[in-house]
């Protein structure tokens, strides 16, 4: 007999096309693959929810060629025709977001609040990449000659290669190839092998964009498997960009692969997002965006909040608050939206936390949320767990590693604020922060050049959340990386220097002299 669940889901399945068996290699709406079978099982019940066939050697060579035949006709399409494509993309998108929200969260573990909220992202990158394709905007430049007009221009790149993690399994591809596609380029989309299923789902869509206006399929691909078959694309010169989303270490060795083959890569890697709390901050207004930081997603987002980085004088009250707001947290099926927290992305996960529980302790931590791995009823997939408070230091081993899960530590400062701002630092992550203050001296100086050394630096707001309008992304080893707003868009173009002499004389600059 069939549950709850199993009907809404079967029903969100059929809704986006996604099948029990899938070829998990596109080139728009022509699906095939040749590669070993890959199980999608959902964190949320433990079920087979389908099975995807790898992308083979062979594969990603027809992937290739059907892409680069692709841009030759693309990137002759003027960029606000391209802009359109991306608005009818977005339609599609707005008619599918509650099953595709549904299928985010059953196969990733999200809440359904969370994975709609995924789907809305889309929406609001191709909202902003259809504005956007009518700003291509270059600069007109005074030349040093007479008779001489200098200017600069963007041009595609090509083929643009984007690997995404599982944490945010649709939306990390839309802002990359809704600003890829505007830009002129194509795209070859590399899943993470944990939510491989979101991928075929988002192909069926733009597919029927493609075909609706009678455009080239290979404007967007998708591949499926492991490391390897990422590896064909970050060795491939033939793709122009490198898009990874991922952990520190995957990063390096994408970074390190491109770098020698002269290509281009954008990464955004792991976080160790710390919040600071002065004795100037709203109380209320610190537990609601710590608990949503460090709970949302499981503790799964790189935005996530890791640390809480206390004054001293508040630091028992911020600590009672914490421990009373996680005993209302409620965790379950994260498609029901009474739950809070869902599960793990996988078992693994589970030992990942485990270890960082068992590893803070034996450094001299203090568990005052001691969390756990729930079981019974509702958690048959053995991927629940509660999310843990630790008292620890900030020089702490497992305190300077990220651990996705839902784990936060408690760390104390004194004095002024550039102590806490210190610790903040002393990480080698660098992509989300946040101050909460009612103290304007201290909010500017966390914004200052002496403050937060993030790429995004937040105050009286958590760490997670970040808007579509902004650009996203983080300094040190999160990788330096730039996606999604402001003037993100340019890491997807060439740039090109104009030179015009419309004289009949041919002056040369600096004032050389070259007579003939």
């Amino acid at each position: 007999m069939e549950t709850t669940i199993e009907k809404t889901i079967q029903k969100t399945l059929s809704k986006l096309r996604v099948q029990n068996l899938n070829n998990g290699t596109s080139t728009g709406s022509n699906f095939f693959g040749n590669g070993e079978t890959i199980e999608s099982f959902s964190p949320v019940d433990g079920r087979l929810i389908a099975k995807v066939t790898t992308t083979t050697k062979d594969d990603f060579e027809t992937v290739i060629e059907i892409a680069q035949n692709a841009f030759k006709t693309w990137r002759l399409k003027p960029a606000p025709q391209r802009g359109e494509i991306v608005r009818q993309f977005g339609l599609k998108l707005r008619e599918l977001k509650q099953p595709l929200g549904e299928l985010v969260s059953y196969e990733m573990g999200k809440s359904l609040q969370e994975g709609l909220g995924e789907v809305q992202e889309m929406i609001d990158i191709c909202d902003f990449a259809v504005g956007l394709s009518r700003q291509l905007q270059g600069s007109t430049l005074h030349s040093e000659r007479p008779g001489h007009r200098m200017y600069d221009q963007y041009h595609p790149l090509g083929i643009v290669g984007i690997i995404s993690a599982f944490n945010f399994p649709v939306a990390v591809w839309a802002w990359n190839t809704a600003l890829a596609w505007i830009a002129g380029d194509v795209c070859i989309w590399k899943a993470s092998e944990k939510a491989p299923l979101c991928s075929i789902a988002c192909q069926n869509i733009i597919a029927d964009v493609l075909k609706e206006n009678n455009l080239p399929e290979g404007i967007s691909c998708i591949v499926n498997g492991d490391y390897k078959v990422g590896e064909y694309m970050t060795t491939d010169k033939r793709v122009a960009l490198i898009s990874a989303t991922g952990s520190i270490r995957m990063g390096k060795i994408v970074a390190k692969t491109v770098a020698e083959r002269l290509g281009r890569s954008l990464l955004e890697l792991g976080g160790n997002n710390a919040i600071i709390v002065t004795p100037d901050a709203d109380i209320k207004m610190t537990i609601i965006g710590a608990v949503f930081g460090a709970v949302g997603t499981a503790g799964q987002r790189c935005t996530s909040t890791r640390r809480l980085i206390i004054h001293e004088s508040i630091y028992d009250k911020v600590k009672n608050s914490l421990v009373d707001a996680y005993k209302q947290l409620s965790i379950g099926n994260p498609l029901d939206e009474n739950n809070h927290v869902g599960p793990l992305i996988d078992k693994a996960a589970v030992e990942m936390y485990k270890n960082a529980l068992q590893q803070v302790v034996e450094e001299g931590g203090n568990l005052v949320v001691k969390g756990g791995v729930l079981s019974g009823e509702g958690y048959e997939s053995g991927c629940y767990v509660k999310p843990a408070i630790a008292e620890a230091e900030n020089h702490f081993e497992i305190v300077q590693n990220e651990t996705f899960a839902p784990v936060l530590y408690l760390l104390k400062y004194s004095g002024d604020v550039e102590n806490a701002i210190e610790i903040q630092n002393g990480v080698v992550q660098g992509l989300s922060s946040a101050i909460m203050t009612n103290n304007l001296r201290e909010a500017e100086k966390f914004l200052s050049q002496a403050g937060s050394d993030c790429g995004i630096a937040n105050v009286n707001i958590g760490t997670s959340g970040a808007e579509i309008g902004g650009a996203f992304g983080g300094e040190k080893e999160t990788g330096g990386g730039r996606e999604s707003g402001s003037d993100a868009w340019k890491v997807y173009m060439r740039r090109q220097t104009n030179t015009i002499n419309y004289t009949t004389e041919l002056p040369l600059a600096q004032g050389i002299k070259f007579d003939l």
